[in-house]
Parts: structure tokens; C-alpha cells; sequence
């Protein structure tokens, strides 16, 4: 008969270890490994396909942004291929699957390309030129049966197979694109949670340890918005990070920690984001995050991942190292404390921060962090504290709205100022646009007293030099009548204004009466003042045709069967949000 087997449990280190009596042995081996335990315990690094993917295009193997990038209200969610500064590289399927969906608008990804594979995931292509001729033909068939240009097309499975290799359309810079690339992305088909394309063992050589060029604090008894980061200057001894002197002194009871840090790639010059960073108290790690995986529904939590206030000031990206009261972010682990370290007068505790690369390359910072005797008094703050996790509610009689819960991530005072202006309408004041939100909200601003309806008002927002415009919807009757609302994701500055004024057309290298045998394409430049679009179509000869409007600037037309030789009337249709058109006729000969 077997013996039972016989365990002894170990604390250490804060970690909980099972081990066989008959080879307590083994215990030496742990201790040696346990510094690489601790940091694969607490963010273990996902299993996914090892080259199972092949490179998306045919040019040299290099990326020029990596997989959860920093970028404004989003995580960059891929991996940004070079084609070598030009356009019009092949594009290639990573692996075997069929092409399940086509994506065409004017911004994000421009032109993409969907393909599933049969282990269960979905590689994305964008910024992406002419795709193959059979494709470039389906997609346009389908976009005049449903005279859109902007479409989302799922696509039987059946209808374009491919196999690992081959040519699916060439490369651009069509979209959100600043330059030539092929944005490539990893998705799990059933969820459209987005991976790490690095970890699947892409051909990219990283040999570089990041680089931790800076490191801020905050005191955590109040409000990272209502508080300038204090920055500590660092520097590398001995391959270790540290401030001067090894020791950092505060005066506040409760502190987190940001960095800037960046990663590179062995023959690269770029700055890319880090993939990993921890922070350990007294050798126990408190909080830390992971560029694993992320869906677009989580996306605009970089908002919490970041100081928002710093960045949207004009100051540089900080990564913060404890998570936000009102943050769901995923990509974070954190203990009960969240990240923030508590200190009595007087007691220091040792600091460590982490970073590393999807290859696991390692740059430490470490120090002492020592509280003074001293303690700091906090003055009342004036305006109404909003919290995360409530329903955030502010109205007078001129402007109301209200938040949902979890709509901000850190309690902060709201304030209010109405600003009245010689010409139009007051402007309200709806705290500060260096405080971010994280859902939509409805504001509803009422008009004067001697309230028509109108269906030509517009809402608009401005802080600094940002502007955007959206309809302003009337309540028409009961009670609420005289006021107008809009959903909007962002506190700033807001006003009502009356839009009588169409969009212009403008012709490009075309006019009324032209020739056009030697053209192969026509544009059209069309403005608002709102610089909102609603609606554009183009007929010739009674019957809608295809305009493109890549980047949302300019509408061509590239000529097709859709139009012979002979004579032809064009008839231009433009519509901006308050429902004003204009309508321009030309005629041309091909």
C-alpha cells in the first residue's frame, strides 16, 4: 500500500509554499529562484501560440509601436509594422484562416482587413491601400448595393480562404494613419479581446533592458487631480536606478508612485511603451500592471492608467503605480492598499519598481523611503466633492447633468463658473478638462426665456485650442421645454449656438463643363463651419456613385462603369448636424 504523502507548508516572503516532506531538499532551490517566483506569481505571463503567426508584411521585420502604447483616451492595441517609409508593400495572412470581415471609414483604421484562424483567434490589417482585385470587386459591389462608403462587411467563410503567406492587399496610410504602416492586431474571435502580439514569438529581437527616466509621487490624502506630481530626480549606479542619496523623504502619510519609461528594441532608436511594472514594499510586491491583453470596451481606462491632469497640461506621460479608486483597469494587480504605501512619522520602508519587456529584460529602481515627524493640515476645498463610485449629480437653473456611477476615478471637488459673452450665448464652465471621464453623460443647457424651438442649435465644447460641436436636441414640451442637451465624455467649457450656415463644396482641379477623358478621379473639398459632416452623397445622372473619404477631408470619386463616355450630370448633396444642406449640380463630358 502507498504511504500517505506527507507536506510542509513554508511562509515566505509573503508567499504560501507546498512542498513533499521527502524532499525538503528542494527548499534551497526555491529560495534561489524566489526573487524570479515572486514577479512570475504575481503577473504570470499568458501561454499563447509559439510561431504560429508569420509576419504581416513584406518588408523588413520592424515595428514602430508596440502593443499597449500610450496614446490620447486609448491604449495602442497592436503592433505598428514598418513598410520601410513607403506605401504599397505586400500585406501578408499570418496564418491559415479565411478573411471574415472588411472594415472602410475615414478615420481609425481606415482600410482592414479581418481574418479568423482555426485555433480561435483573429489577426486585423489596417491602414491598408487596394486589396486583392477579387476582394477590392466584392466590397465595392457591396458598398453601392448599400450606397455607403463607410461599411462594416461580414464576409462567408467560404468565399475568401487564404493560407499563411499570402498576398491580402498592399500597405497605405489610409485612416487614423500619421505615416506608412500595416497596423496588425491579435484577437480572441469570441470575445474581441485584444493580445499581445510579442507574445506569440514575432521575429523581433529585443535584447534592450527599458529605460525609467522618471519618477513622480503624490500624496494620496487628496485628490491626484487637485495635486501637481513632485518629481525626483534618478540616476543609474551600478545598473540600478536610484534618486540621490538613496532616499526619498516625504511628509505625507499615504504615497503612490508614477514612472516615464520606455522600451527599445536591439537596432532600433524608438521610444516604445514597456510591457510590465511592479512595486514592491519591503520586497513584497504592492501593485503592478501588465500589457497582456485589453478589449476596446477597456480601452479609454488609460485615462485612469495615466495622470491625466499632467499630460493634458502639457506635461509628459506618468504611468502610475497604484490604481485609481474608480479604475476597473485590468491591466493592473494591486493588494488591499491599491498601490499606496502608508508611512507613521518617522518609519521608512524599502522601495522597489520593476519594468520590463514583453522579452522580460529588467530595469530596477530602487530607494528609501522615509516619512518626517512632521504633519501636513489640509484646507477645505470649495465646490462639491464628486466620488466615483456615486451618482455624481450638478443642476441650477441654466445647466444640469449628471454622471453614472464610476464615471470618474478619483473624488475631486467640482466646480462651476458661468462666463457671459457680448455676442451669443453664456458659456458655462463645467470644471476643468484636465479632469477625464470615463462614460458618456447627457449636458442640457437652457435656452433664454423667450424660448422657439429650433432644430438648427448646436452644443459646443471648447477647452483651449480643442473644439468639437454636436446637435443640441430640443425638449419641445412639458416642464423641460426651453432646454437643449448633448452627450459628451468630457468636463470644459460649453455653449449653445444657432446654426443657419450650410457646408461649402468646393471643387478640386474640376470645374462645370469640363472634359474629363484624361481624369481618373474627382474630389470635392467639403467644410461646415461646425467642421462636421453629417451626410454626403454624390449622383450621376439620377444614380448614387461611390465617394470615398479617407481621413474625412476631401470626397473623390475614382471613375468606374458607373460612368461611360458621352455627357453627364453630377448632383452634389451636403448636410452638417443641424440638418443644413447645400446642393451643387455640374455637368462634364468623359
Amino acid at each position: 500500500m502507498q504511504q500517505p504523502v506527507k507536506y510542509v507548508s513554508l511562509i515566505f516572503a509573503g508567499m504560501h509554499i507546498k512542498t513533499n516532506s521527502t524532499k525538503r531538499c528542494s527548499i534551497l532551490l526555491i529560495v534561489v529562484l524566489l526573487p524570479f517566483m515572486v514577479q512570475a506569481q504575481w503577473l504570470p505571463q499568458k501561454n499563447y501560440p509559439q510561431n504560429y503567426f508569420g509576419w504581416p508584411v513584406n518588408a523588413i521585420k520592424a515595428i514602430v509601436a508596440n502593443f499597449g502604447e500610450l496614446r490620447p483616451n486609448h491604449y495602442h492595441m497592436g503592433l505598428d509594422c514598418r513598410t520601410e517609409q513607403v506605401q504599397n508593400k505586400q500585406v501578408l495572412a499570418a496564418a491559415d484562416g479565411y478573411i471574415a470581415k472588411v472594415k472602410i471609414e475615414p478615420w481609425g483604421f481606415g482600410r482592414a482587413i479581418y481574418i479568423n484562424h482555426p485555433n480561435g483567434l483573429t489577426t486585423l490589417y489596417a491602414h491598408l491601400n487596394d486589396f486583392t482585385p477579387g476582394l477590392e470587386q466584392y466590397v465595392r459591389k457591396q458598398q453601392y448595393q448599400l450606397q455607403k462608403w463607410q461599411v462594416l462587411l461580414d464576409i462567408p467563410a467560404n468565399m475568401f480562404p487564404v493560407k499563411k503567406g499570402d498576398f491580402i492587399a498592399y500597405s497605405g496610410t489610409t485612416g487614423g494613419s500619421q505615416g506608412p504602416h500595416v497596423h496588425f492586431e491579435i484577437r480572441d474571435t469570441k470575445t474581441d479581446k485584444v493580445l499581445n502580439p510579442l507574445l506569440f514569438n514575432m521575429p523581433i529581437t529585443d535584447k534592450i533592458a527599458p529605460d525609467i527616466i522618471r519618477l513622480a509621487y503624490y500624496d494620496r490624502n487628496k485628490s491626484t487631480y487637485e495635486q501637481t506630481p513632485k518629481y525626483v530626480a534618478i540616476k543609474k549606479i551600478n545598473g540600478i536606478y536610484t534618486p540621490h542619496g538613496g532616499v526619498l523623504n516625504v511628509s505625507t502619510g499615504k504615497i503612490s508612485f508614477a514612472i516615464t519609461a520606455f522600451d527599445r528594441y536591439t537596432g532600433s532608436t524608438n521610444h516604445n511603451g514597456i510591457y510590465e511594472a511592479i512595486l514592491y514594499e519591503n520586497n513584497n510586491p504592492v501593485c503592478g500592471f501588465q500589457m497582456d491583453s485589453i478589449s476596446y470596451d477597456e480601452t479609454r481606462m488609460l485615462n485612469a492608467h495615466i495622470d491625466y491632469k499632467t499630460k493634458a497640461s502639457g506635461g509628459p506621460y506618468l504611468q502610475h503605480l497604484s490604481r485609481l479608486g474608480g479604475a476597473a483597469n485590468i491591466i493592473y494587480k494591486t493588494n488591499e492598499s491599491n498601490g499606496v504605501i502608508s508611512l507613521n512619522p518617522g518609519e521608512t520602508k524599502d522601495i522597489k519598481i520593476e519594468v520590463y519587456d514583453a522579452d522580460l529584460n529588467k530595469s530596477e529602481l530602487k530607494f528609501t523611503l522615509k516619512r518626517s515627524l512632521a504633519d501636513i493640515t489640509y484646507p477645505v476645498q470649495p465646490g462639491t466633492l464628486f466620488i466615483p463610485q456615486a451618482i455624481n449629480i450638478f443642476e441650477n437653473e441654466e445647466v444640469k447633468f449628471y454622471l453614472p456611477e464610476n464615471s470618474i476615478y478619483d473624488s475631486f471637488y467640482f466646480k462651476y463658473n458661468k462666463i457671459y459673452v457680448n455676442m451669443g450665448k453664456p458659456v458655462h464652465q463645467l470644471h476643468h478638462h484636465t479632469v477625464p471621464v470615463q462614460n458618456y453623460f447627457t449636458v442640457q443647457i437652457r435656452d433664454n426665456i423667450l424660448y422657439m424651438p429650433t432644430d438648427k442649435m448646436v452644443m459646443k465644447w471648447f477647452a483651449g485650442s480643442k473644439t468639437s460641436y454636436k446637435k443640441a436636441v430640443p425638449v419641445i414640451t412639458g416642464p423641460e421645454r426651453g432646454w437643449y442637451s448633448a452627450s459628451w465624455r468630457e468636463f470644459g467649457n460649453f455653449q449653445l449656438m444657432e446654426d443657419s450656415e450650410p457646408p461649402t463644396i468646393t471643387p478640386l482641379g474640376f470645374k462645370d463643363g469640363m472634359n474629363t477623358a484624361r481624369l481618373t478621379k474627382i474630389s470635392f473639398a467639403v467644410k461646415d463651419n461646425t467642421e462636421e459632416i453629417e451626410n454626403f452623397t454624390g449622383q450621376l445622372d439620377g444614380k448614387w456613385i461611390l465617394f470615398s473619404n479617407d481621413k474625412g477631408r476631401v470626397f473623390v470619386y475614382e471613375f468606374d462603369e458607373a460612368c461611360g463616355p458621352g455627357e453627364h450630370e453630377l448632383k452634389l448633396t451636403a448636410t452638417d448636424q443641424a440638418g443644413n444642406t447645400t446642393e451643387k449640380t455640374y455637368r462634364f463630358t468623359r
